[in-house]
């Protein structure tokens, strides 16, 4: 197994949790297995393995791109993810509230209504 490959699922799994890509893995088709290579060795084994930043400002910098490119699908995963990356409900508004400023503001707005669903699908009333 290529390095890249092995580290991007090392800290993909950190990051998402075992649940998250062990369903992932079980979808995987030969179709999409290019695609699903790249999403690993790219986004978790590259951009995500690099110890410049830290997984919380990662996981920061990565929910405030989602919102300010309009991926909303991603954000929902991404806020989940933050119970292992150590980014708290503050820092995603933070986030988003840089969206608003820079991108727009339906976009945050959007984004805002997600992140408080996920919240409380995980338990937390805030």
């Amino acid at each position: 197994m290529d390095d890249k490959f092995a580290a991007g699922m090392k800290i993909r799994r950190s990051v998402l949790g075992n649940t998250h890509v062990d369903s992932a893995e079980a979808a995987k088709s030969d179709l999409d297995q290019p695609f699903q290579t790249l999403i690993v060795e790219g986004a978790w084994g590259t951009v995500w393995a690099d110890n410049s930043i830290s997984k919380r400002e990662r996981s920061m910098l990565t929910l405030a791109l989602l919102a300010a490119t309009g991926n909303f699908e991603e954000i929902p995963m991404h806020v989940r993810a933050t119970e292992r990356t150590g980014a708290s409900p503050d820092d995603i508004i933070q986030a988003f509230m840089h969206v608003a400023i820079y991108a727009g503001l339906p976009k945050a707005n959007h984004a805002i209504k997600l992140a408080k669903q996920t919240f409380r699908e995980m338990g937390l009333d805030l």
